[in-house]
């Protein structure tokens, strides 16, 4: 399902967006955003920094916790966290000088959207969204096949956020992104490419 300004030759297997878009692909921690993104763009998963695929720069906020892992292995987790946020949205907005982006948001509260949104428009581009419709239950199994199991607090709030931003897609609200595409879990497993040449 393609919300806002239509995306434009989606079929089951493809989405194709603007030359030079940031795509955010998210979801609810372990829905198969990483995942999906390693698959579609052979990523080995020891990355520590953004990955070029033919000019589209690739980013899951996993490269930027590998970068961090060992160097502040000391840190308090809040500290650890706001680090490597602030180093993955800084190579998001790096990474738009030179093309599109496609790349993991780590999270679902819709005030990043609109920085990402924002940092989009000030390189001359636009966000458009990539939501992963997976049911809490098997984000939560996807977290303990992952070995990283988010609080169950942390995760309700998750949930929450989750379901407002689903909630304003579904009514035809993109905001504020451009478009926004709702993928299930089975209709990601068939997602085969996605193409900036629109």
């Amino acid at each position: 399902m393609t919300l806002g300004v239509p995306a434009a030759d989606s079929t089951a297997d493809t989405l194709s967006y603007p030359p030079g878009a940031l795509v955010i692909l998210t979801g609810l921690p372990g829905a198969g955003k990483t995942t999906l993104l390693r698959r579609l763009y052979s990523l080995r998963g020891d990355e520590e920094q953004p990955v070029d695929r033919h000019g589209l720069t690739v980013i899951d906020s996993y490269q930027s916790r590998l970068r961090w892992a060992v160097k502040l292995a000391w840190a308090p987790k809040p500290l650890r966290t706001a680090v490597v946020w602030l180093t993955h949205m800084s190579r998001i907005f790096r990474a738009m000088r030179t093309g599109p982006v496609i790349a993991h948001n780590r999270g679902c509260a819709v005030p990043i959207l609109y920085v990402l949104s924002w940092l989009a428009v000030s390189r001359g581009t636009r966000l458009h969204l990539l939501l992963l419709d997976t049911p809490a239950d098997l984000a939560m199994a996807g977290q303990q096949t992952r070995g990283r199991v988010v609080p169950k607090a942390a995760f309700g709030r998750h949930i929450r956020r989750w379901g407002r931003l689903l909630g304003r897609v579904q009514e035809g609200d993109p905001a504020p992104a451009v478009t926004a595409h709702v993928l299930t879990r089975a209709q990601a497993d068939r997602l085969k490419e996605v193409r900036f040449d629109r």
